[in-house]
């Protein structure tokens, strides 16, 4: 997915500010809890988040990862990208052990990978275009507003733990409900 801070201009004012807040050095654990309610995830991203037995938030990422196998299989794409396709189901488990084992910044640079297949399996070669941002934001705006955060994961510098386990969770719950 493209990254140019230019696709901020892209979201709609009344979300911008909160976007932008989102991915700066000074980010907080609440500006992605606002970021979640905007994108219509708020109430299920925050009881996730919440979720303090290791039983239970692994049974919830059991649940993204069949989710996401199934999205990931009803893609329907050309002969030569169903290699990718097996690719991107393989780095799902790898992801979620990285989670469960608290290693936030390398679960948050494989999740990055991980939506940028994930985007080009669902808009193929559109994903790799500089207007993807305004191109999914004219679909539907929180669904526009989801792959520009993902297209941010790669610029994240913040290094605390809870804010990045944050992020992860945030794109998790929403994958869960897509």
């Amino acid at each position: 997915m493209y990254t140019s801070s230019s696709n901020n201009k892209a979201i709609p004012k009344e979300y911008r500010q909160i976007a932008e807040e989102l991915i700066s050095t000074s980010a907080s654990v609440e500006q992605v809890h606002s970021f979640a309610d905007i994108l219509g995830i708020g109430s299920d991203y925050k009881r996730l988040f919440l979720i303090a037995s290791r039983d239970e938030i692994h049974q919830r990422l059991e649940c993204f990862r069949n989710n996401l196998d199934l999205l990931i299989q009803k893609t329907w794409v050309e002969k030569t990208d169903e290699v990718r396709k097996e690719k991107l189901q393989d780095q799902v488990p790898i992801f979620i052990a990285k989670i469960e084992n608290a290693d936030y910044r390398q679960a948050l640079a494989d999740f990055n990978t991980i939506l940028n297949e994930l985007a080009f399996l669902f808009f193929g070669v559109q994903s790799r275009k500089e207007d993807f941002t305004e191109y999914t934001l004219r679909i539907d705006t929180q669904m526009g507003l989801f792959w520009w955060y993902g297209a941010q994961l790669a610029t994240i510098k913040q290094t605390d733990a809870e804010y990045l386990r944050a992020l992860i969770l945030l794109g998790v719950c929403y994958l869960s409900n897509f």
